[in-house]
């Protein structure tokens, strides 16, 4: 993986605009500490930071290339999982290759198939290519959104990059928002509406996307899809085709010139990863698979089952690490810790996000990169398969909003009544619930059952999802370490998207048919292990660590959250016990003390980013 930046400018002359290029891709080295490329046109200026991974002598960038006297620029962050097809395919086609990068074979599959080379991609990717013959420039995304790309728009000039940080380094892309950028923290927070930037007038391009850029304009193309029809297979048939595909999904992405490990948490997904990944090391001689769990100090002697919690991970990490001979790390963090890395996840992600939620994965990661530079994760497969409480719980499925954000009130009871005259949280929230649901493509005579269960599909991988690749590729690729999603395999979610409820929730379990599908690769008791998420701390010491440092931010005048909370509110809420035992307000784990780091994180972002109101 890589960080990515450029500059197109239709009046500047960008060969002069070296010094202000290198400082956008500098603030990206921790994505690409290996090395690093700039390349300046009058036009058109790309700047990379590279990780390597694959063909450290090959895949140096910004690549260059010439053919038919037409020169093709590529700046590219990402991972293809079917180069070797597309090598054979462009040998065809007469081309040569100078090394065994995937970088090198994506440009020449632009050069040979233009915006149609997206069809034939199987990977994650976030890329630009500048034509110099034709003065144009092209972006695409890759379909499930697991790779970030941003960009603005300011006169003359055209300005993109991996992070939204660079972005913020260029003069004319001030820090500032308005108080619409302010209710999607707020009301939809650490979720937001796809696209939206939360930066005034900064987009992120939209997972399945693609752009063109010339002097006549800008134009962005959806080329991917979720498309609904009726499933023809049978049950038998259906839980053959997933297992192919998840298979294979993981052997590809087992591909690497650098070693490669796989997150376990004990929980079905992983665990089916991890499994085949250590399978596959043992069949090819590669030697012992490396496996890493996550936990917090003395989180045994406080956890409590929950409908969303309903047992601990060690035993069943313990039996995978048994089952498949891994060589396992188990990762401990001290709630100390945990509380400090808030400000390291806020910078990270450049918004506040998902809290220690956040902050855990940062500090996990950064205990992984030592041991390696790739890790295959099991994120997804809970919205590609129907796997979270809100596809199966009565309230979520009948409730006119967000199923994994049903207590809105309770975020408006703390808030300013400013921001809430100004923008009615009730609203704003339909409006982008109601938006999101006519993007369904919904199925011609389903029943209502059916229908309802498809929209929260498709809310859940546009919405929650993208919420949690977010996280996964900002905290990662801030210590340099790439990870993988096999579940976000393209091939795999459209044929699943079409496969009824009553296949996917067999025997009346949750991810039932992915459990079919992974019969005799696991042990029974993690085949049949209840759903349970990301482990997250539970320990009282880290709730009293984020109440304190909050009510010292209440405390201070000149603290940019007081223009946006209500304080005597929040005061209340802080200094009363029904924050250790709130439900959650989003998703399952964020609960009180979640809904303090979140504050806290709004606060570390408005300082730290000198973030202005317009």
């Amino acid at each position: 993986m890589c960080g990515i930046t450029g500059w197109i400018d239709w009046d500047e002359d960008l060969r002069s605009k070296g010094a202000l290029l290198r400082a956008m891709v500098d603030t990206l080295t921790p994505r690409g500490p290996d090395d690093f490329g700039v390349w300046l046109s009058v036009r058109a200026s790309f700047a990379h930071r590279r990780l390597v991974v694959i063909d450290p002598e090959g895949g140096a960038q910004p690549m260059v290339r010439t053919v038919a006297e037409k020169t093709y620029v590529l700046c590219y962050n990402g991972e293809l999982y079917n180069t070797s097809e597309l090598r054979s395919e462009l040998l065809s086609h007469g081309y040569s290759l100078q090394g065994h990068s995937d970088t090198e074979v994506l440009l020449l599959a632009f050069i040979q198939w233009g915006e149609q080379c997206l069809q034939r991609l199987n990977g994650i990717f976030a890329f630009a290519v500048w034509d110099e013959a034709n003065q144009s420039l092209f972006m695409a995304r890759d379909r499930l959104g697991v790779k970030p790309l941003f960009y603005a728009q300011r006169g003359s000039a055209f300005i993109f990059a991996s992070e939204l940080k660079a972005l913020l380094v260029h003069p004319a892309v001030p820090p500032e928002v308005t108080s619409e950028d302010m209710a999607e923290v707020f009301y939809l927070g650490p979720a937001r509406t796809p696209g939206h930037a939360i930066f005034h007038a900064i987009q992120e391009l939209r997972p399945g996307y693609c752009l063109t850029l010339n002097e006549r304009g800008l134009r962005t193309t959806r080329y991917w899809s979720l498309l609904s029809h009726e499933h023809r297979d049978d049950f038998a048939a259906t839980v053959a085709t997933v297992r192919e595909l998840f298979c294979d999904a993981v052997k590809r992405q087992l591909i690497s010139d650098v070693p490669v490990c796989t997150f376990l948490s004990g929980g079905l997904d992983s665990s089916a990863i991890t499994a085949l990944a250590a399978a596959h090391y043992k069949e090819n001689g590669y030697g012992q698979l490396h496996t890493f769990s996550v936990d917090y100090n003395d989180n045994a002697q406080f956890f409590r089952a929950n409908a969303f919690q309903p047992n601990d991970d060690s035993a069943y990490i313990q039996l995978m690490r048994e089952y498949s001979k891994t060589d396992h790390h188990h990762v401990v963090l001290d709630n100390s810790h945990l509380a400090q890395a808030l400000d390291q996840a806020v910078f990270a992600r450049d918004i506040p996000g998902m809290a220690d939620i956040d902050s855990s994965l940062l500090l996990f990661c950064r205990a992984v990169k030592p041991h390696a530079t790739v890790a295959l994760s099991g994120e997804c497969a809970d919205e590609i398969f129907g796997g979270y409480p809100w596809f199966v719980r009565p309230d979520a499925l009948e409730a006119d909003t967000f199923p994994w954000s049903l207590h809105l009130q309770e975020r408006v009871n703390i808030l300013s009544p400013e921001l809430t005259a100004a923008i009615d949280p009730a609203d704003y929230v339909a409006a982008r619930y109601r938006a999101s649901l006519d993007e369904v493509p919904c199925l011609a005579g389903a029943d209502p059952h059916e229908a309802r269960i498809r929209e929260i599909a498709y809310l859940s991988m546009t919405w929650f999802m993208a919420t949690l690749l977010e996280r996964k590729d900002r905290m990662s690729m801030a210590t340099g370490l790439e990870v993988r999603v096999p579940f976000c395999d393209h091939r795999l979610v459209e044929y699943v998207w079409n496969v009824p409820w009553s296949m996917k929730y067999y025997h009346g379990q949750e991810k039932g048919l992915l459990r079919q599908a992974l019969n005799g690769l696991l042990p029974e008791a993690v085949l049949n292990r209840k759903k349970s998420p990301y482990p997250k701390t539970h320990n009282p010491a880290y709730l009293s660590l984020v109440r304190t440092r909050l009510l010292n931010i209440l405390a201070d005048p000149a603290s940019p959250l007081l223009a946006w909370v209500d304080k005597s509110k929040l005061l209340q809420l802080l200094n009363s016990d029904a924050a250790a035992s709130q439900h959650p307000w989003f998703g399952q784990l964020m609960t009180g003390p979640q809904l303090f780091a979140f504050l806290i994180q709004i606060d570390i972002w408005l300082r730290h980013y000198k973030v202005e109101v317009r």
